[in-house]
């Protein structure tokens, strides 16, 4: 089975035997349906067929439905399942990635449609990663994508096949990261990185760059769409600067609301984690003359540990944000 960042995985315990009539048929995979002469040919074999994949919420066949239909034509009572917890779509993704490397092979219509689902259901998912669970080319998706981007949403980072998060423009990240630096010359690289969602590496060039006069960004990113639209912000919208909205442009009125919509969600308020998350984010969406009035009240013989401190949490910050971006969500 081809691995995935995805946290649905079958469970490593022995299959749990079930009754076939209580395991729902899907055409999750294929395009056309199953094949009668595999399932005639899988029903002729003398020895017990190997579990199936299934869906424990809904009790859906993930990979074997030529299995449970030779089960049913050879008149067995039970199958071996093996349970795969999580979301319908991510249990969409094990399947393909199952059907792929084994059993009967997915034709080329049922590999670019699985793709094509893929790509809707998970846009943060990098060209190179749903090829290789789809079994197609990173062209053929990176096609795919393109012809579908309309309908997309449009995301600035993708998750690779290592599981890593990294961003589309990486122009964002290397502005963020020399603003880091000006305020704090003194900051590590790797706490650079984290500030900035960044690799180490790209945190060392940028601080090359700014040692040299040079801009922090090259060519090839300023030239982005992306980077022009961030060229064109303003720059003064940093806590304690004056502005009236955060570095990411939010104003503070939208942030408000979406305080309170947060506040809202049940999922958050009756969990210890989420009360949590809500009083933190809380603690931490000031307005310009608060973030001012903290500043001011900093003992000097005080500050250079309150701003590192600042810039440890800000970094941590910025790693959740990374985090949650770019998180595959698993229903438990």
């Amino acid at each position: 089975m081809s691995g995935t960042p995805l946290g649905t995985q079958p469970t490593d315990t022995p299959p749990t035997f079930v009754p076939v009539d209580q395991v729902t048929e899907t055409r999750l995979v294929r395009v056309a349906g199953s094949s009668p002469d595999h399932v005639s040919a899988l029903a002729q074999c003398p020895d017990d067929l190997p579990p199936i994949l299934v869906h424990r919420p809904t009790m859906q066949v993930i990979d074997g439905v030529h299995r449970l239909r030779a089960a049913k034509l050879r008149g067995d009572a039970t199958i071996g399942v093996r349970f795969v917890d999580g979301t319908e779509e991510d249990a969409f993704v094990l399947a393909v990635s199952v059907n792929v490397t084994q059993g009967l092979p997915l034709t080329l219509a049922d590999r670019t449609a699985a793709a094509t689902r893929i790509l809707s259901s998970h846009p943060h998912l990098s060209d190179r990663l749903i090829a290789s669970t789809a079994g197609l080319s990173t062209k053929t998706v990176a096609a795919i994508r393109q012809r579908a981007t309309g309908e997309m949403t449009q995301l600035h980072t993708r998750l690779g096949r290592d599981g890593k998060v990294r961003p589309l423009d990486a122009s964002h990240g290397r502005a963020i990261a020399s603003q880091a630096i000006s305020n704090n010359p003194d900051l590590s690289l790797r706490a650079i990185a984290r500030i900035a969602g960044i690799s180490v590496g790209t945190a060392r060039d940028v601080r090359e760059r700014m040692r040299r006069g040079e801009n922090p960004i090259p060519p090839r990113h300023r030239l982005s769409a992306g980077n022009r639209a961030e060229n064109d912000a303003p720059e003064d919208n940093a806590p304690g600067t004056g502005g009236g909205s955060g570095t990411n442009g939010t104003s503070r009125a939208e942030r408000d609301r979406f305080l309170r919509s947060l506040r809202t969600d049940p999922s958050l308020r009756f969990s210890e984690i989420g009360r949590a998350l809500l009083r933190l984010l809380d603690a931490n969406t000031l307005d310009a003359a608060q973030w001012d009035r903290l500043a001011a009240a900093v003992p000097q013989h005080w500050s250079p540990v309150v701003a590192d401190l600042a810039m440890d949490c800000a970094a941590d910050w910025s790693a959740l944000a990374c985090r949650v971006r770019g998180q595959v969500r698993v229903s438990a």
